[in-house]
């Protein structure tokens, strides 16, 4: 078994531990039945899923003093609602056999179900991207494109949502850098020289499967909101988390309707099929990360130019996001996020935390 099967064994009995550990009420001390009436949903609210799509677009230039490296750019558009398992590239029935494998659907009965589909790309660089050669010691240049399903279960009862998500891509494809180069070239900053030495440099398949479980924690009425949330995954990113997340505002939709906490760089939960409904409000959170394997920094099976090991990474990772959304009643909202982690290279100079900013637009249709 060599050392990439290995990672992905590890990380598989790691992201099962821990969602059987949740899933048993012991991360509270009680099962899942929540019985404080501020911890109910909004009785006025009736639970419509509808169609919607969302275009979202990062990067490390929507904060204050960044600059051009690490996660340095994504794209992406989301479809959600009716019709989308249909879609030409969905992963759906895969996803759905991956499931009933590990049982999540005898985790929820007479569940409110949802299900969602994100085509994207996003990359990083290193932080001098003047040069042509590889930079030992710093971030390697990696580019994902990919589509990714995702299926959400909700136990109204137990006021408990259980997402899994399967995510296939290419990894080392020209068309990241590409982008980033006709980008700088028309705004007249530095161009990226160094795509030549991405991570599986001319493409390599990946994938990635994921479980997250979301538990309501508190409601109050007047408009405050915290949840947390269990998730792992086993892929390119092979890690267990356990985050704690809140909204405060004009809130109007289910407390399952937006999900910051479960985004992985250029990928995102988002956005939600409830629409319609005019909202305004801030939201934060906090997520500890165990990591096994990162694929964007330790490469796959093909060979890179620069890649590293693991005991040269940080497998501890704290990250944090904060953001604003407004929701208007045509069915239109708007977000703006700064999301950041804490460095996950232990030496060179690549050792330094991350910091990126987000914009998104949302369409709900009836």
């Amino acid at each position: 078994m060599n050392k990439i099967q290995r990672v992905l064994l590890l990380g598989f009995s790691v992201l099962v531990g821990a969602l059987l550990l949740t899933s048993s009420g012991m991360a509270f001390g009680k099962g899942d039945e929540v019985r404080d009436p501020l911890s109910m949903p909004n009785k006025s609210f009736k639970f419509d899923p509808r169609t919607s799509r969302s275009f979202a677009f990062d990067n490390d230039v929507l904060v204050p003093g960044s600059r051009d490296q690490d996660y340095t750019y994504g794209l992406n558009l989301t479809f959600a609602g009716r019709g989308v398992e249909d879609h030409w590239a969905s992963l759906h029935e895969p996803l759905g056999w991956l499931d009933q494998r590990i049982g999540l659907d005898q985790r929820v009965s007479n569940a409110i179900e949802s299900s969602k589909i994100e085509y994207g790309l996003f990359g990083f660089t290193p932080e001098d991207i003047t040069l042509e050669e590889p930079e030992q010691g710093d971030r390697p240049y990696a580019g994902l494109v990919y589509v990714s399903s995702t299926k959400e279960r909700y136990d109204l009862a137990r006021q408990v949502s259980w997402q899994s998500t399967l995510t296939l891509g290419v990894l080392g494809l020209g068309v990241v850098g590409e982008i980033q180069d006709w980008v700088h070239s028309g705004i007249g900053s530095e161009r990226p020289q160094g795509w030549d030495n991405q991570i599986s440099e001319g493409g390599e398949l990946t994938a990635r499967y994921g479980i997250a479980r979301q538990r309501l924690m508190y409601k109050s009425d007047s408009g405050l909101e915290i949840k947390t949330t269990t998730q792992g995954s086993v892929g390119y990113i092979t890690e267990a988390s356990w985050s704690l997340s809140l909204r405060v505002g004009k809130i109007h939709t289910p407390w399952i309707s937006f999900n910051p906490e479960l985004t992985s760089y250029g990928e995102k939960s988002v956005p939600s099929e409830v629409g319609g409904v005019s909202e305004h409000y801030f939201w934060t959170g906090i997520s500890v990360k165990a990591r096994a394997y990162n694929a964007f920094l330790q490469g796959q099976f093909k060979d890179s130019e620069v890649t590293y090991d693991s005991d040269e990474l940080n497998h501890g990772i704290v990250e944090a996001w904060v953001g604003y959304t407004v929701a208007l009643a045509e069915g239109y909202s708007f977000t703006y996020s700064i999301r950041g982690h804490t460095s996950e290279l232990n030496q060179g100079v690549g050792d330094r935390n991350v910091l990126w900013g987000g914009l998104q637009i949302t369409k709900t249709f009836n």
